[in-house]
């Protein structure tokens, strides 16, 4: 990553100008696109028919550091708060394929421990998901 790169949120909304970043199954889990895909407003618009598209996809796009809810001061919380809930029950795959990893957030901050769970995280727009079924924190 250059000095010149921007830091991605790995947990976006579907916007333009955003990455798809991959897929949510139905049982929560998400699979990844191993090539960046850059949203157009064509996309965003289809999308947003029917349950609200981060239910249904992962985005990508910059972080915005102080202006997200989830910043503490110093890092996202999000990451953390997934590694503690459900880290220890997640099984140790190799890394999923993604498109954003040297720019990501989770992990810049978290390394590989962010990855492993990182499939597991559903971002919608009501809630943060979490969990191999999907279920709440």
């Amino acid at each position: 990553m250059s000095t010149t790169d921007p830091v991605l949120c790995p947990s976006a909304r579907c916007e333009p100008g955003a990455i798809l970043l991959g897929i949510v199954f139905p049982d929560g889990r998400v699979a990844f696109a191993s090539d960046r895909i850059i949203l157009g407003e064509e996309f965003v618009q289809a999308a947003q028919q029917g349950r609200s598209p981060e239910s249904r996809f992962r985005f990508g796009g910059t972080c915005v550091r102080e202006g997200c809810r989830q910043w503490t001061g110093e890092r996202c919380g999000v990451i953390d708060t997934v590694i503690d809930s459900i880290g220890d029950s997640v099984p140790k795959e190799g890394l999923p394929d993604c498109s954003i990893r040297p720019q990501c957030r989770w992990y810049l901050q978290s390394g590989a421990s962010a990855c492993t769970v990182c499939p597991y995280v559903q971002t919608d727009s009501r809630s943060l998901q979490v969990g191999p079924e999907g279920g709440g924190t």
